[in-house]
This record gives C-alpha cells, structure tokens and sequence, in this order.
C-alpha cells in the first residue's frame, strides 16, 4: 500500500469524502485503500515481488478453529508482530488531515505500520485496522510479507498498557480496491477482530497493485 509522500488521498475519479465520526468511518478507509498504489514493483512472478495468499480452498482445509478471547479495555497499540513472516514493526496513529482524508504511514519509513485512531484499538471489542506499505522506493517496506501469513499464525500486539494481545489468523485473501468491500472486510463479528492490510495482486505499471491483501485475525489470548 502506498499513499505517497503526502499521505492517503483518493484515487482519479473515487471522490472527495469529508471525515465524519463513525458513521462514515469505513467508506473513507476505502478512499486509503483505493489511493495505495505502489512506488516500486520487483514483479509478481516469484522473482522478489511480494508473496500472494493461498487460495481460498487451500485455506479452508487448513484453517484451525480460532477460539475467541475476552475483549480488552481500549489501550493504544505500540508495535505489531508476526513472528512466522518477520514482520516487527513500531506502531503510528494514523487518522484525518486537514482536509479529511485518512493519512497513511510515512512512505519513506520503510519499518512503520499505522493503526487506524478512529476505530477501536487492538484488543477491544470490535475491528481495529493496521495499515502499512508493501514496498516504497528503496524497497520492500514493512508488509512485504504480509501475503505470506497462513491461517493458525499469529499476530502480536504491544500495547500501552503493557500488555501483549495475541490474535489468530483465520483468513488472508486479496481483495480489490476498486469497488473495495469495506462492509465484507470491516464488518464487527461481535469478537475483538483484527485486520492488517497492505498493496497486493497484479501489478501495473500505470496504476499499481490491483487489489490489497487482508489478513483477518481474532484475539485469542493476552501475555
């Protein structure tokens, strides 16, 4: 995912969206989503682009039952881990600038990920949101891998409460960005859900990554 320099702006023809409380909330994520488009690309043929999901068949018969925890009280979340793809990463907030579009990660911090402080934080009852680049121009950014992650690993979360929340992968799929899901992906389970999202799919030169690739994790336990 890459929103350039200047932060998450919406993509030729998706619009202007001004920023509301949570009403709006993931509509204008779309508009983040549809603004990810990749500042380099190392190809998708196995040759050094980023790894793809498995496909969705693949999944179900590996998939292990994902027991939810109890939720957590809102606490902000400082770093994200998944240790099976080497992802460890400091944590910023991301929200609306000035003009009411959603902000992304600096891209040129190539080992920074954003959580999204308009919804709830990792842990709570509900979806938080992680967000972050695939790649930017000096190369690979800090969910390269992200495409890699299988259903039964793990993500961890350390918070500013000292306490780390352990959500389970239970699907990674690519989705488009245009029109975006935001209902199928964001939607609340009743569970304190987690979604990590990145740039993902066929490359185009013109306009970039075609879709974006979403893990969907669930908390199961807190150290």
């Amino acid at each position: 995912m890459d929103g350039g320099e200047g932060g998450g702006r919406p993509a030729p023809g998706a619009g202007a969206r001004r920023a509301r409380p949570r009403s709006g909330l993931w509509g204008l994520l779309a508009l983040l989503l549809l603004a990810g488009l990749a500042l380099l690309h190392q190809g998708t043929d196995g040759s050094g682009g980023p790894p793809q999901p498995a496909n969705a068949g693949a999944q179900a018969r590996s998939s292990p039952a994902v027991r939810a925890a109890d939720p957590l009280p809102r606490s902000e979340p400082r770093r994200v881990r998944v240790p099976a793809v080497r992802v460890d990463a400091p944590l910023v907030s991301v929200t609306t600038d000035g003009d009411g579009w959603i902000e992304a990660p600096p891209a040129r911090e190539r080992n920074l990920a954003g959580w999204f402080a308009d919804a709830v934080t990792p842990g709570e009852r509900g979806t938080a949101v992680l967000v972050g680049h695939v790649d930017n121009a000096s190369g690979p950014a800090v969910f390269h891998p992200l495409g890699a992650v299988r259903p039964g690993m793990d993500v961890e979360i350390r918070r500013a409460d000292g306490r780390t929340a352990v959500f389970g992968v239970y699907r990674v799929e690519v989705v488009a960005k245009d029109p975006f899901p935001a209902e199928r992906v964001y939607d609340g389970t009743g569970h304190a859900e987690l979604r990590i999202l990145t740039c993902g799919g066929e490359y185009d030169e013109r306009s970039g990554y075609a879709g974006n690739v979403v893990v969907y994790a669930r908390l199961t336990g807190v150290r």
